[in-house]
């Protein structure tokens, strides 16, 4: 019995031929799947175990064994590399809207003085604020107080004068004491005086000679102290003469309150 099973198995492994792929994927299989469990030969269950002992033996030596077949197509197949983790896209932040800036307060831009197309109002009867190339007019300043006033004369003159002389009579109203006076164009043009005369204080500017006044507008101011209280500005007047290319000229009139 052992003579003819042994005769069969030598038989069998040599008529044997390994199938190197079968081999491999067998082997990959496994590799990848431990659990999986391989199945017994159909062989394995009907014949006696020694049997089976001295088939798997001369297997081996036929064969040169499962190793043999690993090695002779170049070692264990290597396991998968694994399978990187999905990427999941991280939430992008967003930022609030920048809130837009609130528009800053500007300082109101101060009334640019009356010009010669500009509304004036009427002179009074006893007054002459236009005359030839030159106007004028008188205006009390609204940053007067109870205790302290300015007197400002506006002139503009649409030709050069070559002869200037400006007079603010501020009349004595009772404690009128000079504090200043000035004027836009250069100091340097004009002798300025500040004397009493006749119950009133008087500014007087006199252009001096070689020097002129150029066209466009300009201001004289007098400054002074008073009697605490409203001080009324009718009895303060202005006079100016002048010289220009078409001969002499001359303005005057009164002081119109602002407030």
């Amino acid at each position: 019995m052992n003579d003819e099973i042994s005769r069969r198995l030598r038989e069998s492994a040599r008529a044997h031929e390994p199938n190197r792929a079968r081999i491999l994927a067998r082997v990959e299989r496994g590799a990848a799947d431990p659990g999986v469990r391989h199945r017994t030969p159909s062989i394995a269950r009907s014949w006696p175990r020694a049997a089976i002992v001295g088939l798997v033996s001369a297997g081996t030596l036929a064969t040169g064994g499962l190793a043999v077949a690993v090695a002779a197509i170049g070692g264990a197949p290597l396991l998968p590399d694994t399978a990187p983790a999905p990427t999941v896209p991280s939430a992008t932040a967003t930022s609030a809207p920048t809130p837009s800036a609130r528009p800053t307060t500007t300082d109101p831009v101060p009334t640019p003085a009356p010009t010669s197309g500009s509304a004036r109002p009427a002179p009074s009867d006893d007054s002459r604020v236009r005359n030839g190339p030159l106007w004028s007019e008188g205006s009390l300043d609204p940053h007067s107080t109870i205790y302290w006033a300015q007197n400002n004369l506006t002139l503009e003159t649409t030709k050069p004068l070559t002869s200037v002389t400006v007079e603010l009579r501020i009349a004595q109203t009772g404690d009128v004491r000079n504090t200043g006076n000035w004027q836009t164009l250069p100091s340097d043009d004009f002798t300025v005086t500040v004397q009493e005369s006749g119950g009133a204080l008087v500014y007087r500017w006199a252009l001096k000679p070689g020097h002129t006044m150029p066209t466009g507008q300009h201001v004289f101011a007098g400054q002074y102290n008073h009697a605490t209280g409203v001080r009324p500005a009718e009895r303060d007047s202005y006079h100016v003469d002048a010289q220009s290319p078409g001969g002499s000229i001359a303005v005057w009139g009164g002081f119109a309150s602002t407030r």
